[in-house]
């Protein structure tokens, strides 16, 4: 059962619904990961508004969840490699 509560990031709160305590975690440690690099951003660019800020943070995140989606991609193809290597292997100790 879905159940609601609040966020706050870039001191504005916002209602987010939660599946499971879980899910919950993650979206407070998402929230807390935001704050953490709007302050950055806002303590190293001080004359730059919350829409540049925000820009910024959903830049860094974008290339830090591509960045891990290529270690995925590739983890997968190092899996369907050694997979086949291991099939080739048993089909000759089979022999």
């Amino acid at each position: 059962m879905a159940q609601s509560i609040n966020v706050i990031i870039a001191d504005r709160p916002y209602p987010v619904q939660v599946k499971s305590p879980e899910h919950e975690e993650m979206i407070r440690k998402a929230a807390a990961d935001i704050n953490k690099k709007v302050r950055f951003y806002l303590e190293k660019f001080p004359t730059k508004g919350m829409v540049e800020v925000m820009t910024l943070v959903a830049l860094n995140l974008g290339i830090l969840n591509c960045g891990l989606q290529m270690q995925v991609d590739s983890a997968i193809e190092d899996e369907a490699t050694l997979l086949k290597e291991l099939e080739a292997y048993l089909e000759k100790a089979d022999k």
